[in-house]
């Protein structure tokens, strides 16, 4: 062992990673907040997706994500029981309605879930192997890519981005 190395272990408890998830879903509601209703659908740059198709992507993974890392059950985002709301929003109010109900919906399936669950691993959705931990890390980045391709939006559009430190 060298002078860097430690025999001590650091965690990280559940609750501080559903704090970490959920503060980043709170950066990227702000985000979606501060775009144009006309411009959340419509408004791309060199052939990229809308920040509002981008936003239907990261609800595919918000309560479906949550569901499949708390049950095992790794739920399509079309076939997740919502309430009555559509899965395919087409307003800024469709989507920050749904994405205050999957803010829900993860709190709840949270409580579910253990740390033995993280280490096991799993295929989510029936295609992509790892641990849990590993899928719901994927989830926060995935979801950091993405509100950076807003952020350069919201800038093209002469609109200062919510501060990335807000979480």
């Amino acid at each position: 062992m060298n002078a860097t190395e430690s025999n001590s272990t650091t965690t990280t408890t559940l609750k501080e990673l559903l704090a970490h998830w959920q503060g980043h879903r709170r950066l990227t509601r702000k985000t979606i907040e501060a775009f144009p209703e006309d411009k959340l659908f419509t408004h791309s740059i060199g052939g990229m997706r809308s920040f509002g198709e981008i936003t239907i992507e990261l609800l595919k993974m918000g309560a479906p994500g949550a569901a499949g890392i708390s049950t095992g059950k790794w739920i399509s985002f079309d076939d997740f029981n919502m309430g009555g709301m559509s899965s395919k929003p087409t307003t800024k109010k469709e989507v920050l309605q749904i994405w205050d109900w999957s803010t829900e919906k993860i709190n709840e399936y949270w409580k579910q879930v253990t740390a033995e669950r993280l280490r096991e691993t799993d295929i989510a959705y029936g295609v992509y192997e790892g641990t849990v931990l590993s899928h719901l890390q994927y989830f926060v980045d995935n979801e950091i890519h993405h509100r950076g391709q807003g952020y350069v939006y919201l800038r093209s559009l002469g609109i200062e981005p919510p501060f990335f430190w807000e979480r």
